[in-house]
């Protein structure tokens, strides 16, 4: 007789889940597990780029070594995300001897909890176990999603491919600035049709956790070279897996070409002759002040804004932006990946002209949970943003916008 799982929602916040493993598969079930509010202590001797984020951030606690069996000691469910089925059984038998759920990456049979396929729409969360089948539970789950999406009329204009249906092509999707809910449909429909996915540290990781389990899952951040060499490196992963007949998305932070070198991605699939679709990301350039109480132009405060880079120090010889000129424009400037050359931006702008008291607003991590904010005026913000303890991913805005929305 076929003995059915019992499906139930485990109330995770702030209850300890271990996980074991430092790989993709922990890259993928870390977000859902920090979603859900729980006490996250993961355990690897090493780390992907993206959960070595998480940890640095401080929402999840990390042993840089082998799992031992008193690291289940108070734990409510253990996730083991390895591939050695020794060291996995071994985390099944130290779960099964303190009565804690155990759910295994390598294998569901002997697992006692399974990871079910789950879509979110608002506050609805639908999660679908095939029978211990993972592509059935897909298959079920993007049909439900699919329904969700025509029900609320979200649903693509074109229908969704079969998976696998289009291969040998590369798609450029831009994520959004953060929040999983703000990928285009466009770009979330392709992403259910991905057989890879080379995606970036900042991507929002619920969408990673939504994937296919057979997906390919390559951390463009972990690829261990140089800036320029790591791009390098991705470009020949897009084009030799596409070649190879698959269907890849690049998934990028924000949009694929503010910032984001997807212009040169794009040339070198063009150059292999691999077809590119190139899928438009709110950027956090104008979303992120947004969200954070600050509309980057307001009505008789301000006609225009400009994005520009910071990760260049102003005095250096490699900057492209023109700091002094940008000190005479009136309105709104937003200053991408600026947060380390705060201070010398500041400074620069104060020295050509930019008055001290032009107020500025800082935003952490903007439009996730761990969002945090800082008002000051540009010439105090380096001091107050060290004092706040503020690190990247920020958003750096300066200009009278800056509390035009305060009531």
């Amino acid at each position: 007789m076929t003995v059915n799982p019992y499906p139930l929602g485990l109330r995770l916040a702030g209850r300890r889940v271990v996980v074991v493993g430092g790989g993709a598969v922990a890259t993928r079930r870390v977000p859902a597990l920090l979603d859900a509010g729980a006490d996250v202590f993961l355990v690897a001797p090493e780390l992907t780029p993206a959960l070595q984020g998480h940890v640095d951030a401080g929402r999840v606690h990390w042993a840089p070594r082998r799992f031992v069996p008193d690291d289940l000691d108070g734990a409510w469910l253990v996730q083991v995300a390895v591939d050695d089925p020794l060291a996995a059984a071994s985390v099944s038998a130290a779960a099964a001897e303190r009565k804690i759920f155990c759910v295994r990456a390598d294998d569901r049979a002997a697992a006692t909890a399974w990871t079910p396929a789950v879509t979110r729409h608002g506050p609805v969360t639908v999660a679908v176990l095939g029978g211990g089948d993972p592509r059935r539970a897909m298959s079920v789950r993007d049909a439900v999603r699919d329904l969700l999406t025509v029900r609320t009329g979200l649903a693509a204009t074109a229908p969704r491919a079969a998976t696998g249906a289009a291969p040998g092509r590369v798609a450029l999707v831009g994520a959004g600035p953060g929040d999983p809910e703000l990928i285009t449909v466009k770009g979330w429909r392709l992403l259910t049709e991905a057989d890879v996915v080379v995606a970036d540290r900042l991507v929002p990781g619920l969408l990673l956790d939504e994937l296919r389990p057979d997906v390919e899952l390559v951390d463009a951040s972990k690829i261990p070279y140089g800036p320029s060499r790591a791009q390098e490196e991705i470009n020949r992963i897009l084009v030799d897996r596409a070649l190879a007949g698959k269907f890849v998305v690049r998934l990028k932070g924000g949009d694929p070409y503010v910032f984001g070198r997807g212009g040169e991605e794009l040339l070198a699939c063009a150059e292999a002759g691999v077809p590119v679709t190139v899928v438009p990301g709110v950027t956090s350039a104008i979303a992120v002040p947004a969200v954070a109480g600050v509309p980057v132009t307001h009505r008789a405060v301000s006609h225009e804004f400009t994005v520009v880079s910071g990760h260049v120090a102003p005095d250096s010889p490699a900057s492209l932006v023109r700091w002094p000129a940008l000190a005479g424009l009136r309105g709104t400037l937003v200053v991408l990946m600026g947060l380390k050359n705060l201070a010398a931006i500041a400074d620069t702008l104060t020295g050509h002209g930019k008055d001290p008291a032009t107020p500025v607003a800082v935003i952490q991590e903007g439009t996730t949970g761990a969002q945090r904010s800082l008002r000051s005026t540009l010439g105090t913000v380096a001091a107050d943003v060290a004092a706040a303890g503020l690190r990247p991913p920020a958003i750096v805005v300066i200009g009278s916008v800056v509390g035009a929305l305060d009531v």
